[in-house]
């Protein structure tokens, strides 16, 4: 899956980083969730998996977007 095939639901330039690449919440087509931040050592997560961390404020933008 490459971004273009994602739908930006944050980084409307409202926040901290503006229009900048930063922490950021998409939606794919199947209407799954990817999240992008910066990387949480907080524990070791499985094989295959990554935690990141993203302020509240993203989420916040992303529920906003999604109409939750």
């Amino acid at each position: 899956m490459t971004r273009e095939e994602l739908t930006r639901l944050t980084g409307s330039g409202n926040g901290t980083c503006g229009d900048e690449d930063c922490p950021n919440v998409y939606r794919t087509a199947r209407g799954s969730v990817v999240v992008q931040g910066s990387i949480s050592e907080a524990f070791a997560p499985p094989s295959g998996e990554a935690l990141v961390e993203i302020p509240e404020e993203v989420l916040r933008e992303a529920v906003r977007a999604l109409g939750w």
